[in-house]
């Protein structure tokens, strides 16, 4: 059985979990004015998605705008902690699983000493987030980042910066990427923090190591102890090599389908968002 889920923001509802702000006209009273924006937000998609079939969403990192900066002005989780509670227990109720996915800005395997508390302090407001909302199979999906000249130097330093992490590692998952990093490294990665690894299909594509898609899929798999999560998406033919189409092809859906070993939780980051199956839909009749 395949689950399906989008990143951030429903088209339909013209709704979003990333309405932010620029850090130079940062207030209390404008982040908590987008904080409260996003927080409605997140609560019409939850109840339209069960309607339509979805069960996954992806909250913005921007949920609360700018909570992991040093010069955020007030206590966001005093603040918003009993509004995450219930909209937590709203999304268990309607079985919808929650995730978070930092940008590429947050790398934990930097050389940079401030690069690395910076993305620790994003990658623990996110964990935080998930787990206010009590998000039980909450997850937290990261890349592994750069690799500075020496790509072994930089799994050491990414897998020594985040042991300790206990809330992060609770709900952390890794991708691969489509130029950097193979499935078969993020593996090597995952094994030694003892999380989970989400596979890609475009980014596998683009960059797939030795392995075929249906052997990342297995042994991506193995690593989860409840349901694996898998992104989906099209290459738009019009830009760079990984950069996402509104819709995701039949074909690429079809090959996915063909490969996994088993029931998924299947992300679609297509810019279509929940739209983004239309054209297969479409031509099954649906």
């Amino acid at each position: 059985m395949i689950r399906l889920g989008y990143p951030c923001e429903n088209l339909t509802l013209r709704a979003s979990t990333n309405h932010t702000l620029r850090l130079a006209s940062l207030s209390e009273e404008r982040a908590r004015a987008k904080a409260a924006e996003n927080l409605a937000d997140l609560e019409r998609i939850l109840r339209w998605n069960p309607k339509e079939g979805f069960h996954l969403f992806r909250i913005g990192q921007h949920l609360i705008p700018f909570a992991s900066h040093p010069a955020f002005p007030y206590d966001w989780e005093r603040a918003h902690g009993a509004e995450l509670a219930r909209l937590g227990a709203l999304a268990r109720a309607l079985g919808q699983r929650l995730s978070m996915h930092p940008g590429q800005y947050v790398n934990p395997g930097s050389p940079s000493p401030k690069v690395v508390e910076r993305s620790l302090a994003e990658l623990r407001y996110s964990a935080r987030v998930l787990s206010l909302l009590q998000a039980e199979e909450g997850v937290l999906v990261l890349h592994l980042g750069g690799v500075y000249g020496d790509r072994r130097r930089a799994l050491r330093r990414f897998v020594e910066n985040l042991r300790g992490e206990g809330e992060v590692l609770r709900y952390l998952a890794l991708e691969n990427d489509e130029r950097l990093w193979s499935v078969e490294e993020v593996l090597e990665a995952a094994e030694a923090l003892g999380v989970g690894v989400v596979v890609d299909a475009l980014h596998h594509a683009l960059n797939p190591g030795r392995l075929s898609l249906k052997e990342a899929l297995a042994l991506a798999f193995s690593t989860w102890r409840g349901r694996p999560k898998v992104h989906l998406s099209s290459q738009d033919p019009g830009k760079r090599p990984g950069a996402h189409a509104f819709f995701v092809a039949r074909e690429d859906w079809e090959r996915l389908f063909g490969a996994l070993p088993g029931p998924a939780d299947l992300m679609l980051e297509a810019k279509g968002k929940e739209r983004a199956l239309e054209p297969v839909l479409d031509k099954r009749g649906a």
